[in-house]
């Protein structure tokens, strides 16, 4: 005779618990619908994007970099003579002309040596005349004379010295330009090769900029350039390539790019600035931001397409700042994904940001709502 076990109340009591829970269960899935789970689908699809459309502007090919402006030319004024200086004639930042008088130097010794010089010299030449009128009535040797005339122009000579030292206590500007440096005061005693002055001329400015050699074919004197310094936030000068080295340095592999820029009172010397030079413009090119371009290897957008997002890819050419041009796989007016693109994949249903929602993800929504009320 079989032996029968008796349930223990406690677990009759769960087995009635479990029953209880499938049954609402069932009950909560049959007043939903399947119309209420597709819309929930339709808008879990429907990914928050940002689009741009594709469109036509100009565009450059070009080739950046950085570099300090130099003056066309910089000089260093030192004194040739020695001297106290009586006066100094100019100060920093005034605008001088080549030959300007800068410092007049104490010329007390320098006239006394030509004072010197010249009356060695008058002598020296009476003596030379009255020589010649005896050398005719052969009183005297034609040796004598040949020395007289010796004597006579080494005179000459040092005549020319004392008043070339004379000139040398007026200093003047070799170069025209703006006086960048003054290391003189009036009463300074100056010995001679000692710097007072530095003169640049800052009229017009030069940018060096050392580029690879694989850019060497590209670069022509002519060529537009473009300016942006960072003491002038917000402002670009225009320039002008004036001259390509045609030698590739072989340590660095670049050769030397030198552009010219027109200075003033706004650009100066030592400024250190971007620069971009264009080679190449296209003026009716179709462009999208960069931004646009997938980072998956091959260059790819994400085109807005019935609502859906569709991988493109697409052929680039030149880059502009924050522009792309694209040769192939896009056309004028295509909306293309600029933000949330990482979000998306191949048929991906997108909300346009700013927007009306996508005509498919919206109607599909509609139908499920509808269809779950009928329920």
């Amino acid at each position: 005779m079989a032996t029968r076990h008796p349930f223990r109340p406690g677990l009759r009591a769960a087995a009635a618990a479990l029953v209880l829970a499938a049954a609402l269960t069932a009950c909560k899935k049959g007043e939903g619908g399947p119309g209420d789970a597709q819309a929930k689908e339709a808008e879990v699809e429907a990914i928050p994007v940002e689009v741009t459309k594709a469109a036509r502007r100009p565009i450059a090919a070009s080739y950046t970099g950085t570099a300090a402006l130099e003056p066309l030319a910089d000089s260093q004024v030192v004194a040739k003579t020695s001297g106290v200086a009586l006066a100094v004639l100019v100060e920093e930042g005034q605008q001088v002309k080549a030959g300007q008088p800068l410092v007049k130097l104490d010329p007390d010794r320098a006239r006394l040596a030509l004072a010197q010089a010249q009356a060695q010299m008058g002598k020296l030449e009476n003596n030379y005349r009255r020589a010649q009128q005896l050398v005719a009535q052969q009183l005297i040797s034609a040796g004598e004379v040949d020395q007289m005339r010796y004597d006579l122009e080494n005179a000459r000579a040092q005549y020319n010295m004392a008043a070339l030292e004379l000139s040398y206590s007026t200093v003047t500007a070799p170069i025209s330009g703006v006086v960048a440096l003054r290391s003189i005061k009036p009463g300074n005693f100056v010995q001679i090769n000692t710097p007072i002055f530095r003169i640049v001329d800052d009229s017009r400015l030069e940018a060096t900029l050392n580029v690879p050699e694989r850019e060497l074919a590209t670069m022509k004197p002519g060529q537009p350039v473009l300016l942006q310094v960072d003491a002038l936030p917000g402002r670009t000068f225009e320039g002008v390539v004036d001259r390509v080295a045609p030698v590739v340095d072989a340590g660095s592999g670049t050769f030397r790019v030198i552009s010219t820029f027109t200075g003033g009172n706004t650009l100066q010397p030592g400024m250190f600035g971007r620069i971009r030079i264009d080679y190449d413009q296209r003026p009716d090119a179709l462009v999208v931001p960069r931004v646009a371009l997938l980072d998956d290897g091959e260059p790819a957008v994400f085109v807005i397409r019935e609502g859906k997002a569709a991988r493109v890819p697409v052929k680039v050419g030149y880059v502009d700042g924050e522009w792309i041009e694209v040769r192939e796989g896009v056309k004028t007016g295509d909306q293309v994904v600029t933000a949330g693109k990482v979000a998306l994949r191949e048929g991906s249903a997108v909300q346009v940001i700013g927007g009306e929602a996508p005509a498919k993800a919206v109607a599909d929504a509609s139908a499920a709502k509808s269809a779950g009320s009928e329920q």
